[in-house]
């Protein structure tokens, strides 16, 4: 079903929902004039309940878009995301529409500052990161009248289009490769979950899975910061000095489970037949371990392509894509470190 065209929110609409005239809106979103921080904050809650960004395309453009998308990720650091990013850039380039990337730290208020100034510009399209976001992004979203396309994930209810794979499905699909290769005793090790979601929702398929087999996670531990592969070497050495009867260890990510894999491999200890381990995305760069870790591919440079190309072809004319969410299928690798049934 096409979603039917919303009309523009105005400074009117905001005058009317804080009770103060069209002029002073005008004042306190331009952060110009006397006007007292009551007022102000009046202003602001209401805009931001409304979902009313200000339009910088000045006079006879105001009506019209720019040809840029903004693509909205967490980390430019996490080795996830230029692939999604080469995937939408080469996806893009021949069709008159630019990326421009935010960046959001895992950080709800920082993404609704990043969004609502892209959103400023009048972009052609949004690209973001996850599912889980603030009503005051949601709103602006909602408002904003292009494709939105949430990437990454697919367990929730998008804005607007969904491109991405189940998490949870991928954490079940890992514990089930796990127990059929007969490990009983699970450590995991991974990221705050609060601030990442879709490992948060690859724990829950993980463990579900596993209680369903009468397997409860027998240590776990999360981090926040420094270095992936030091974290995961630290972390798997103090799991394995609490736990010595662990005979398999999950990880939320590839780079931990590197350094933990690094860590028993000095050790001496035999793996993966005194101990299994498992990461995830498939990164490309620790093909050159002593042994490939076992992991999961999350598919990021197919959701960059398709993400692209559903906001392509709507600036296009084409409004068949609205409302869509595709899922993508990973693949799991057994690697040198899950024994497989086969």
């Amino acid at each position: 079903m096409i979603p039917q065209k919303k009309r523009p929110l105005t400074l009117r609409d905001v005058s009317e929902a804080s009770g103060v005239s069209e002029m002073t809106v005008s004042r306190v979103l331009r952060n110009k004039g006397d006007v007292s921080e009551t007022t102000r904050q009046k202003v602001r809650d209401a805009a931001k309940r409304l979902g009313y960004v200000p339009n910088k395309i000045a006079g006879a453009l105001a009506s019209q878009r720019v040809n840029l998308v903004a693509v909205i990720i967490p980390s430019l650091g996490n080795m996830v995301f230029p692939e999604v990013l080469s995937g939408i850039s080469e996806t893009l380039e021949d069709t008159g529409l630019q990326p421009v990337v935010g960046v959001t730290d895992y950080l709800p208020e920082k993404e609704e500052k990043v969004l609502f100034e892209m959103l400023s510009w009048r972009p052609s399209g949004v690209i973001i990161a996850g599912l889980e976001h603030s009503e005051a992004s949601r709103a602006m979203m909602r408002q904003a009248d292009i494709p939105v396309v949430e990437i990454m994930d697919v367990d929730g209810q998008p804005v607007d289009c969904a491109v991405g794979i189940s998490h949870r499905r991928a954490g079940r699909k890992m514990a089930e490769a796990i127990i059929v290769a007969g490990y009983k005793r699970i450590g995991f090790m991974g990221t705050k979950m609060p601030l990442d979601h879709r490992a948060r929702k690859r724990f829950e398929g993980f463990t579900r899975t596993l209680a369903k087999a009468g397997i409860e996670i027998a240590d776990q531990e999360f981090y926040s910061g420094g270095s992936a592969l030091a974290k995961g070497r630290e972390m798997t050495a103090a799991m394995l000095a609490r736990s010595p009867d662990l005979d398999f260890l999950y990880y939320s990510n590839d780079m931990i489970g590197a350094g933990g894999l690094l860590y028993l491999l000095e050790a001496g200890v035999d793996v993966p037949n005194s101990v299994g381990l498992a990461g995830f995305n498939g990164v490309e760069l620790l093909d050159g371990l002593p042994r490939q870790l076992a992991t999961m591919d999350a598919c990021r440079r197919e959701i960059g392509i398709k993400a692209a190309r559903i906001v392509a072809d709507r600036n296009a004319g084409d409004e068949s894509g609205a409302g869509q969410i595709i899922e993508l299928s990973p693949t799991l690798a057994f690697g040198d470190t899950l024994r497989s049934s086969s």
